[in-house]
């Protein structure tokens, strides 16, 4: 198999193995999806394509086309629509009890994760990688911790095959595998890279235990056998951050294994056990939000003994809960208003305004602003995509953010740094429809 589509597979294994899915080999339909999926020139190309398939597809290759669509709405901007299209519920362990407020008491998860961090010289924490909610700590813990003297952050959607990522700053496509393609993993790059951390690529075309030995042996070797010093913080998928073999199998996780080659304890950070994928408010993580209401993500803390709780002790630290954000009304919302008509009459008309509302964490704190978009940047060319470049990045930069549109009348919503850009408007096949530039105000 070639290397690439070996990538994608151990990817969608690792997705499969934490969904609690058998393990199962490439079977020529998958190849051929693979292949397929390879062969489309842009990730909205690769999502017409898996919307195409994935009705003649049964079984296990039913579910492996799912998860890439999960994966392209993602990159497109497509949050919640991704995590309603791919609801990845883990099977928590038998018999666990969930905390009460009488034991356990609410605190904020970044202060929590920095305090525990400061005798550390490993943190970890995971995501889910259709889920883009799973990225936004990461981006709130990197100033907190480099601050803390931590001068390493390895991720696993990067490669080895972009030696100029450090010095120009940013990420473009041959940075990583499709996930860096998503606009929050992007800004999590340019923010390590700004802060002056060392940015390391750790992730292999491997598979089970193969996978995890080498990434450990990865990290080993470009940090802690270069730096004995290294404090080293690691944003990886799933089950990666595992200092036990449980979620996994038998197969010994990184964490375990890096543990084992430096002798360092990893601080391992859950995001992926208690995790919205949906409206069923009888889970777990609906439970616990009703339980321990918070706008911000949050841990829970053991009033008696001040420990964070963790549903797999043996295997992490600490369970982060998110803030609920899934809507239905990412699908749209009809708004009426009007417009002129193109037509030589230049009278108003009547016309539906489709509203795709995206989630407000995207405003990370404040730190980004919305900035309004509609499918009218298509220029009749429909399904598109507008992305914000950094006006003097070029177009194979990963985006500020993106936004695919679907729809004629749809509208939505970017979420941008103060600063200038370049909005492109792109089709299918990558062809420019429309490029503007604008100014977003720090106020």
């Amino acid at each position: 198999m070639p290397a690439r589509f070996a990538a994608r597979a151990c990817l969608a294994g690792a997705l499969l193995a934490c969904a609690g899915a058998a393990a199962q080999s490439f079977d020529p339909v998958e190849l051929r999806l693979l292949e397929t999926m390879d062969r489309q020139p842009t990730t909205l190309a690769r999502y017409q394509y898996l919307l195409r398939t994935v009705p003649s597809l049964r079984g296990g290759n039913r579910l492996l086309a799912q998860q890439f669509a999960a994966f392209s709405q993602n990159e497109l901007g497509l949050y919640d629509q991704a995590v309603f299209g791919f609801p990845l519920k883990n099977s928590l362990p038998a018999g666990l009890k969930l905390p009460t407020p009488a034991e356990w008491s609410s605190a904020d998860a970044a202060d929590t994760i920095v305090a525990l961090a400061a005798q550390r010289r490993i943190v970890m924490i995971n995501e889910a990688h259709h889920d883009a909610h799973t990225r936004r700590l990461t981006l709130e813990l990197l100033p907190r911790l480099r601050a803390l003297g931590f001068n390493y952050f390895a991720a696993e959607a990067l490669s080895a095959d972009d030696p100029g990522l450090a010095g120009r700053g940013y990420p473009v496509r041959k940075s990583g595998t499709e996930y860096l393609r998503d606009p929050l993993y992007g800004d999590i790059i340019r923010v390590a890279i700004r802060l002056g951390f060392t940015v390391v690529p750790y992730d292999n075309t491997f598979s089970g235990q193969r996978r995890e030995n080498a990434q450990a042996e990865a990290l080993y070797r470009q940090v802690f056998a270069k730096d004995p010093d290294a404090r080293l913080f690691v944003h990886a998928g799933y089950a990666h951050i595992d200092k036990a073999a449980e979620r996994l199998g038998s197969v010994q996780p990184m964490a375990m294994r890096l543990q084992a080659l430096t002798g360092q304890v990893p601080l391992s950070v859950d995001q992926t056990d208690i995790l919205e994928t949906g409206l069923d408010t009888s889970d777990a993580y609906h439970r616990l939000l009703r339980a321990f209401p918070s706008a911000r993500p949050e841990v829970l803390l053991n009033r008696q003994t001040g420990k964070p709780w963790s549903a797999r002790p043996a295997a992490y630290d600490i369970n982060v809960i998110l803030p609920a954000s899934l809507s239905l009304d990412a699908f749209g919302k009809y708004r009426y208003g009007y417009r002129l008509n193109s037509d030589e009459s230049g009278l108003p008309h009547v016309v539906e305004a489709n509203e795709m509302q995206r989630a407000n964490w995207l405003t990370l704190d404040g730190r980004r602003r919305p900035y309004p978009i509609s499918a009218a940047l298509c220029r009749g060319t429909i399904p598109c995509v507008v992305d914000a470049h950094y006006a003097a990045e070029p177009d194979d930069a990963i985006a500020a953010d993106r936004y695919a549109f679907m729809g004629p009348n749809e509208a939505a919503e970017l979420y941008l740094r103060p600063g200038r850009y370049r909005l492109r408007a792109s089709n299918s096949d990558g062809r420019t429809l429309a490029e503007s530039t604008v100014d977003i105000a720090s106020k």
